[in-house]
């Protein structure tokens, strides 16, 4: 007799759309539980990328307000479509209507990896959105257009202007492009993708409506909860990228008068 978990991934096109639909939401809510409980098995090499993100944040945290006076002052000399850009793609509006577009695709013909692949964004967008929101009002940071500094604080104020870290664009628009990025082998389209998801998180420092910690942040919750995620799935579909891919070593690097992330493939 089958097992259940042997018929779950055996799933195939001889299923109703009402049964793929079914068994792919219910693993988009399996995802989002699954992200939230990995730090409780944490082993020492996760621990380890942990402790040097909350070291590299920290590092960052000494620069935040020159970053910001730098970045702000470069907002005239950036183009309006990529201002625009910026602004737009990091809400959660327009996040949904790509990551349900990709999915409902996928279950109209019936294919698994784009199936696979809006399950990800979908479920990966829900939870770090989820929580970003929740560790904004937590944490209560001013953001810079509000002239209080880096270094003001005041957990739950209602107020938007102490909803700053860590950025929600960032989070939801790296997000969308780690996920999708994971989809191609060749590096260059990987850099092209990661750069354009990059885009919103930066467009709020021109805004000022961010400091750069909470940007910096706000890409390393997303590739956490992407790659948690993406492994949950690998025992739901047929279709995996993490043994077709080399994992992407992120690096935060510093130097006279700079301060950037590098990707290595």
């Amino acid at each position: 007799m089958e097992s259940f978990g042997q018929y779950d991934r055996n799933i195939d096109s001889s299923q109703t759309t009402w049964q793929l639909f079914k068994y792919d939401i219910g693993n988009v809510f399996g995802s989002i539980g699954h992200s939230y409980t990995r730090p409780f098995h944490w082993k020492g090499k996760q621990w380890g990328t942990f402790g040097a993100v909350t070291a590299g944040t920290g590092l960052l945290y000494l620069f935040d307000e020159q970053i910001s006076e730098f970045s702000i002052n470069q907002k005239q000399g950036v183009p309006p479509f990529i201002r625009n850009y910026g602004t737009r793609i990091g809400k959660p509006q327009y996040n949904y209507m790509l990551t349900g577009g990709v999915y409902l695709s996928g279950l109209l013909v019936k294919n698994e990896k784009l199936r696979r692949t809006g399950v990800l964004l979908l479920a990966s967008a829900s939870s770090a959105g989820f929580l970003q929101q929740v560790t904004k009002s937590l944490i209560g940071r001013a953001r810079p257009v509000s002239d209080k500094g880096k270094d003001t604080f005041d957990p739950f104020n209602s107020d938007r202007n102490f909803h700053s870290f860590p950025s929600g664009h960032a989070i939801l628009a790296f997000t969308n492009a780690y996920a999708i990025g994971k989809q191609f082998k060749n590096p260059w389209v990987k850099t092209g993708i990661y750069i354009v998801g990059l885009v919103p998180g930066i467009s709020r420092l021109w805004e000022g409506q961010h400091w750069f910690t909470d940007v910096a942040l706000g890409v390393a919750i997303s590739i956490f909860i992407v790659e948690s995620i993406d492994k949950y799935l690998d025992r739901k579909y047929d279709q995996k990228y993490n043994s077709q891919d080399k994992r992407v070593s992120w690096n935060i690097h510093f130097g006279p008068g700079q301060v950037g992330f590098s990707a290595r493939f």
